[in-house]
């Protein structure tokens, strides 16, 4: 009885009332720096792979050096050449069919990187190289990725059909940009 009493004269009482009623005091400014900012969801998928390697939260995962702060490059866990890495987009982006016009500068900056990562390996023979997209359903992970593959002649037999240039599975990213131009 003691209690409901005391909760009687508390929801009476005007200053508890308004004291419920009131807003936390807490500025935008100090909760950005008690919780980060959540990423947009078109941004990022937990689910992804690449989606979590771009974030660093994949510790098996080596990132190479690269310029460019939109993207990340690491080598392909299953190389079909000597030098066979994966340059990725931080941000989520599906597969090369889902790509539009304004985004072959993204496509251009993602070749870019990986003649730079092959520069920086002493790998300069740049028509030794093949640079592509799987095509779905022929992709593994539903993230866009660029495969910078060198030397080509060395390729074995199965690397010579999976990489093959402009197939039904792989395009080249210099097919890929004239496909987008038009």
């Amino acid at each position: 009885m003691a209690d409901e009493q005391a909760r009687c004269s508390a929801e009476s009482d005007p200053r508890v009332k308004a004291a419920a009623m009131a807003e936390p005091s807490v500025s935008s400014s100090d909760t950005s720096e008690v919780a980060p900012k959540s990423p947009a969801p078109e941004d990022y998928n937990s689910k992804c792979v690449f989606c979590r390697i771009a974030r660093r939260q994949e510790p098996g995962t080596e990132l190479l050096y690269c310029e460019n702060e939109d993207l990340v490059c690491f080598k392909d866990i299953k190389p079909a050449a000597p030098h066979h890495y994966l340059v990725v987009p931080k941000k989520h982006v599906g597969t090369c069919k889902d790509l539009k016009k304004e985004q072959i500068e993204l496509v251009e900056n993602m070749v870019t990187v990986g003649k730079t990562i092959l520069e920086k390996n002493n790998f300069t023979d740049f028509k030794n190289v093949r640079m592509g997209f799987h095509v779905p359903p022929f992709c593994s992970i539903s993230h866009l990725h660029l495969h910078v593959l060198a030397p080509v002649d060395q390729f074995g037999f199965f690397s010579r059909l999976v990489y093959r240039m402009n197939s039904y599975w792989f395009i080249t990213a210099d097919y890929l940009i004239e496909k987008l131009r038009t």
